[in-house]
């Protein structure tokens, strides 16, 4: 029995993977506060808790300093939620009770991260690193058998 052709030559990296590639996109510049708000009895948890776990890297939160991060933990056997409070007021509610740790990170992408404008660059900068591009170094040429030896620095 083969498997059918998918379109890729190879495997997928798997979950691990597909979850740095949403981290790598993350952006906060527009949120305002992010609260996560738990049971921890609730069975589907770990999901939420390694969201929770991503989403508090120095890496991400760098993203935006500004951006507080607030866990609430509740014994009243409701589900997850994450809230994304954003600049404008507006709030984005992810219920997490059936969702997986790449599903929240997608999701986040896709509601969240999207909103962030593609920084343009000015006629300027692009005129300077068609420059950068343009220089090349000088090649020190040295004769064969020369007693001379060119240290480049």
């Amino acid at each position: 029995m083969s498997i059918p052709f998918s379109g890729s030559r190879s495997r997928s990296g798997g979950l691990i993977s597909a979850i740095a590639k949403q981290l790598k996109e993350i952006n906060l510049k527009l949120v305002n506060k992010i609260i996560v708000q738990f049971d921890p009895f609730h069975k589907n948890i770990t999901e939420t808790r390694k969201f929770l776990f991503y989403i508090s890297s120095p890496k991400i939160l760098k993203t935006n300093p500004f951006c507080a991060l607030k866990t609430l933990v509740v014994c009243d056997r409701s589900e997850p939620v994450v809230t994304f409070d954003l600049l404008s007021g507006n709030k984005v509610i992810f219920k997490c009770g059936n969702l997986s740790t790449l599903d929240i990170l997608q999701y986040c992408n896709k509601h969240v991260s999207s909103l962030v404008p593609t920084p343009e660059k000015s006629p300027k900068e692009l005129l300077f690193e068609k420059k950068e591009k343009k220089k090349k170094k000088k090649k020190l040429r040295q004769k064969p058998f020369s007693k001379r030896r060119h240290v480049i620095l």
